[in-house]
């Protein structure tokens, strides 16, 4: 029995709502079919019976099942209860269009038809700097102090951290994003008013409070796997780069990486021991993919930055020595002079493949600078330079 439509089923944005209970996530079918008729027309055709036929006309490849699993939830929908679990739960309805909804959804193939936000309602204005912090649940202890210190430092260059306040990485981003006083988003599989897992009730309530809790699923929704999945590519798309901690080569981490890649978003992966089963996934992105390898805040913030902003630091490679400023053929003349023992000019002219012409100069130039020593008409190296 087709259930008793709501007076709100009129309403462009409580229909987006409504179709959030009616459809599961990632469908296509149903943003097409919204960009074409309308939320509201869209609905009027599933209670009339005719939403299948005009479905199909506008995406062929639409599974049936889908579209029966429609057919029987509509009996069950309660956009009102909806409505009142938005207000009870402190939850914010948006929908593109609106200020705050966030723009990077709209390059998805299959965009929510609209977000529940608890905490800032600006999503747009909270991820418009931001960094996914991915990972492992079964995180190892390096795993998680790198995820803390990636995050600790990222919020410190005024970046948003997003991810999904899952056990392992993800929580340890959160919580060290917090503890700099930063500010996060939480991309929940489940209703926005639900915690789950349980056990990270108050890490949920206190990322609401500094940014926000995300889902695109309807107030009670439950956290079934697939929703899981989904959610990966509402994480990806609202940040600026992705970055993978750690992660099995199964890990459901990896699909948020390769939704990012999809998108043409930035994609950075942090390298572990070559023996641990929980880098394994990271080091597959860094060589099948175009995967960034990073190793601290620094340069997942290059990652993430547009360009020009935020450029990395270069590697200290220590005090530098003579020799580093030698031309490529002063240097191959200096590595064929022995540090222990010596050679004559003619044997240093062989080793270094350097004309006798241009041989004496050189060499009486690094012995200027200390670097090889004449002795009895042969050469050693100097005390400057030595190795």
């Amino acid at each position: 029995m087709i259930g008793r439509p709501s007076g709100l089923e009129g309403d462009d944005r409580w229909a987006r709502a409504a179709w959030t209970y009616v459809a599961e996530a990632r469908s296509p079918t149903l943003h097409r079919l919204i960009e074409a008729d309308g939320a509201v027309e869209a609905l009027r055709m599933l209670r009339a019976g005719s939403v299948r036929r005009r479905a199909l006309e506008l995406h062929p490849q639409a599974r049936p099942v889908d579209l029966e699993g429609w057919e029987a939830r509509i009996g069950e929908l309660d956009l009102d209860g909806i409505a009142r679990a938005c207000d009870q739960g402190s939850l914010t309805l948006l929908v593109p269009g609106d200020v705050g909804w966030p723009t990077g959804l709209d390059r998805l193939d299959d965009p929510p038809p609209c977000v529940f936000v608890r905490g800032d309602p600006d999503l747009e204005a909270l991820v418009e700097r931001s960094v996914a912090l991915v990972g492992s649940r079964a995180a190892t202890e390096y795993g998680l102090r790198t995820a803390g210190d990636l995050a600790d430092g990222l919020v410190t260059r005024g970046f948003t951290v997003v991810s999904g306040a899952a056990y392992g990485i993800d929580a340890a981003a959160h919580r060290a994003a917090l503890a700099a006083d930063g500010r996060c988003v939480a991309v929940l599989a489940c209703g926005a008013d639900r915690y789950y897992p349980g056990p990270h009730r108050g890490l949920i309530d206190a990322v609401a409070r500094s940014g926000a809790v995300v889902s695109e699923s309807p107030p009670g929704a439950a956290p079934y796997r697939w929703r899981f999945l989904a959610r990966n590519r509402i994480i990806a798309a609202l940040s600026s780069a992705t970055v993978v901690v750690e992660a099995g080569l199964r890990s459901g981490s990896l699909s948020t990486a390769r939704e990012a890649r999809e998108h043409h978003l930035p994609v950075g992966a942090v390298p572990g021991p070559v023996s641990s089963a929980t880098s394994a996934g990271c080091h597959a992105l860094v060589r099948d993919t175009d995967a960034v390898l990073v190793t601290d805040a620094a340069e997942v913030a290059e990652l993430a930055a547009s360009m020009g902003e935020h450029l990395a630091p270069a590697r200290d490679r220590g005090p530098s020595r003579p020799e580093d400023h030698l031309d490529e053929v002063s240097y191959r003349v200096w590595a064929a002079v022995p540090t222990r023992g010596s050679a004559s000019t003619e044997r240093l002219g062989v080793s270094s493949g350097v004309r006798a012409e241009a041989l004496a100069g050189i060499l009486a130039a690094l012995e200027v600078d200390g670097l090889v020593v004449r002795d009895s008409g042969r050469w050693r190296k100097g005390r400057v330079g030595r190795k």
